[in-house]
């Protein structure tokens, strides 16, 4: 399977229908994702985006602790429910009711954001399992709806955080570190 890193995209239509341009970043490149495709075969593109920086998370935990000691809370029960909150970050599984204990144990041993929940399922001798991922696993996107859904309750408990410019610049900041901005 052919992987280029593409840095922008435009489309444009004709007669044979619409296109999907990618630049990529040689003429090379170019030519060897279209030495490979095949006439009449379909092909999938898939956009990938970069892991969180280490400087957000930090100041996730940051604004966790402030949280935490506003309200006489654990810092890991506020980061559980917050991860609870965030779109894209969980799945749903069936299994086996006797491997169920086993399976949200271990699930839940790979970190503090890793959480499995039980519920019924309507397969006998099986149970269902909301599993959620820990923040090590975010992308981009979901790190930053993270930090966003955190700094909106500091704001609302008036615990002092970055302005929305000073978050803005956070986020470039890793962006770019990633080389996604």
């Amino acid at each position: 399977m052919q992987q280029v890193t593409v840095d922008a995209a435009r489309w444009q239509q004709d007669s044979d229908g619409a296109w999907l341009c990618l630049r990529v970043q040689s003429p090379r490149a170019a030519m060897a994702v279209c030495d490979e495709l095949q006439p009449g075969k379909e092909y999938t593109a898939q956009i990938k985006r970069r892991g969180r920086s280490l400087d957000a998370n930090a100041y996730a935990w940051v604004l966790m602790d402030k949280l935490a000691a506003h309200y006489g809370l654990n810092p890991e029960d506020i980061y559980r429910e917050k991860i609870k909150q965030i779109p894209g970050v969980r799945d749903v599984v069936c299994i086996p009711e006797k491997s169920a204990d086993f399976f949200c144990k271990s699930w839940s041993a790979k970190g503090i954001g890793w959480m499995a929940e039980r519920f019924p399922s309507k397969l006998d001798g099986c149970v269902c399992v909301t599993v959620w991922y820990g923040s090590s696993t975010y992308d981009t996107l979901q790190m930053s709806r993270l930090i966003d859904a955190i700094a909106e309750d500091c704001r609302e408990a008036e615990i002092e955080t970055m302005t929305p410019q000073q978050l803005d610049a956070l986020k470039s900041r890793w962006e770019e570190a990633q080389g996604i901005g």
